[in-house]
């Protein structure tokens, strides 16, 4: 079995086609090519080592483990420090080459150091292993056919590739790994790839303007974690790269994050635009476009990084789990409810983009009718809140808010740029948005809690009301929004971070706190004037980062360690955008008119 038992141990490889998740003690546990949703060739993040990993490091157990990211890259140095000497071992996947390879550099830093590696892939109890004379060794099994370059002599056993070799002072000794289709990197280019993916990583993040934020160091990371999750090709971005860690310890809240959210893509275009990465929003938009172009009114809740379904979501029984949490999934039958709140997240994206000066395309106005027009028509549909709990239909508070953001955001762009107020078209969605907003204020609000609570007709609260200030829906100063914020701080607030929902709540017993819920509880805060507390709570957020900078989904204040898919890009790109607001620089594109 791998040792490695915490998410925090692990840091991420990525190329902008696909991901790994590389552990402190040098195993790569998490590998899926050629794409992020493909199946996956080393999966011992979700069993043990017999399910696909690649282990690297010394033979004797070190004194003492660094690892950093090389700066503003991801390129993983970690050094391991022995009795007899110390290796420093770069990890990283080319970013600069038209193929997929994952790139492994071993250097002697003094002493002589006995160093192992053993590669198996998952499926491998009917592997292949081919080792030639060259150098280079072939794996083949049920996902998949992989080749390995090294100049060390390898050795094929018990369906794997292993090799001990012992590295001295000054000495380099480099892997490559590519899909079997691939022509891959030879050796002798290990360093020239480094050097390239290097500057891949820097020439990008260069673009980000240190000055516009308290917080340099943190937001950097959080924006190359979240270009490392976003699709070459596409333009896409997934959740995350990884399925099934749990919510909860040794629970079945396990989902496959490996798709594109469109909840996420106004998040993701209003943090990249603050930032300042137009070509990335672009990318992003025009991704939705073409996505949303081929439906007919009716959004689908996620999609693959090429536009095409969600796969049927099914239990794979060969895996264990983490920590023996099960079942794990492949695909996500989320994406097949009626989540009514993607209405106003698709049009809003639409918006952020135009405020932002990316020009409209001509199918722009074409979608943003049709999905008015599926919406007017089937305004009191009830459906899945945004957390896809799976249940009866309600109507969720922010799936009403969400709707009157999609009715808004249309209604601006046509009273500006097409027939105006007075079109009966837009004069009904006028209408009903106003009808929206009376009716949130009416059947949301609980006057005995004194708070904007989950759904109509019932008394949970949801963190997710704190966006209402964050989309322009309500000021957050406003007298019940401003309740709304305490009631929630003090009964989701725990350990200075905020949960989703109470603690014990039958949603989810043992859920701990929800990082961007408590992002937006720092936006809140500020947006009303409490700039103190607003920093005090968006760098609780920062303090249970893992040490290379990366958040997942959730923290448990109670065992002190993150929860859920990691990295979580909707983590990252809250901690984006509320560095900015409470800088001081975000621009600010959801406000004003």
């Amino acid at each position: 079995m791998t040792t490695t038992r915490s998410i925090e141990d692990y840091a991420l490889l990525a190329d902008g086609r696909s991901a790994a998740l590389l552990s402190r003690d040098g195993s790569i546990d998490w590998l899926c090519w050629p794409r992020f949703d493909s199946a996956p060739c080393f999966a011992a993040l979700l069993g043990g080592e017999r399910d696909g990993c690649w282990h690297l490091a010394p033979v004797d157990a070190p004194r003492r483990v660094n690892r950093s990211y090389q700066p503003d890259t991801l390129v993983v140095e970690t050094e391991h420090e022995c009795e007899p000497g110390s290796v420093r071992v770069t990890d990283f996947m080319a970013a600069a080459t038209g193929e997929p390879c994952l790139v492994r550099i071993v250097e002697g830093l003094h002493g002589s150091v006995a160093v192992r590696t053993a590669l198996q892939l998952r499926g491998a109890v009917a592997a292949k292993t081919t080792v030639g004379n060259n150098g280079v060794a072939t794996v083949c099994s049920s996902c998949g056919a992989v080749t390995l370059r090294t100049d060390v002599p390898l050795e094929a056993r018990a369906h794997s590739l292993q090799a001990i070799f012992t590295v001295r002072a000054g000495q380099r000794v480099a892997f490559t790994l590519c899909p079997d289709e691939c022509a891959g990197l030879d050796t002798s280019t290990a360093v020239p790839a480094l050097h390239d993916t290097q500057r891949h990583w820097r020439r990008w993040i260069n673009d980000f303007d240190d000055s516009r934020t308290l917080w340099p160091q943190a937001v950097r990371r959080s924006l190359l974690t979240l270009k490392a999750l976003i699709d070459r090709s596409s333009g896409a971005m997934v959740a995350a790269p990884t399925t099934s860690l749990p919510e909860t310890p040794g629970g079945d809240l396990n989902w496959d994050y490996r798709y594109c959210w469109v909840r996420d893509a106004s998040f993701a275009l209003e943090a990249l635009l603050e930032a300042g990465f137009h070509d990335e929003a672009r990318a992003w938009r025009d991704w939705l476009l073409r996505t949303l172009g081929t439906s007919h009114g009716r959004i689908h809740v996620a999609y693959c990084v090429d536009g095409s379904r969600v796969p049927r979501e099914r239990c794979v029984e060969s895996l264990a789990g983490w920590q023996g949490a099960r079942p794990v999934r492949f695909g996500n039958a989320a994406a097949t409810q009626y989540q009514p709140d993607v209405f106003g997240e698709g049009l809003d994206c639409l918006y952020l983009a135009r405020r932002a000066g990316i020009d409209p395309t001509a199918d722009e106005v074409d979608l943003e009718a049709r999905i008015v027009g599926w919406l007017l028509e089937h305004s009191d549909k009830p459906g899945s809140g945004i957390w896809e709990t799976r249940g009866a239909a309600r109507q969720y508070t922010v799936s009403r808010v969400m709707a009157w953001v999609a009715l808004d955001r249309f209604i601006k762009h046509w009273c500006k740029d097409g027939p105006g107020a007075g079109d009966p078209f837009v004069q009904r969605a006028i209408e009903q948005r106003d009808k929206f907003h009376e009716e949130v204020g009416t059947h949301a609000w609980d006057a005995q809690q004194g708070a904007f609570v989950r759904c109509y007709g019932e008394t949970g609260l949801d963190a997710s009301v704190l966006l209402m200030p964050l989309v322009g829906f309500m000021r957050a100063d406003e007298p019940r929004m401003s309740a709304t914020i305490d009631v929630i701080r003090r009964e989701l607030g725990d350990g200075g971070l905020i949960g989703r929902w109470r603690r014990g709540d039958d949603l989810a017993p043992n859920e701990g706190t929800f990082l961007a819920c408590s992002c937006w509880m720092a936006d809140c805060l500020y947006l009303r004037g409490d700039e103190d507390a607003a920093r005090e709570q968006f760098e609780r957020v920062l303090a249970v980062a893992n040490d290379v900078g990366l958040l997942a989904e959730e923290y448990d204040v109670r065992t002190g360690t993150l929860a859920g898919n990691f990295p979580q890009a909707l983590s990252h790109l809250a901690v984006v955008k509320t560095a900015l607001l409470l800088s001081g620089s975000a621009k600010g594109h959801r406000r004003g008119s």
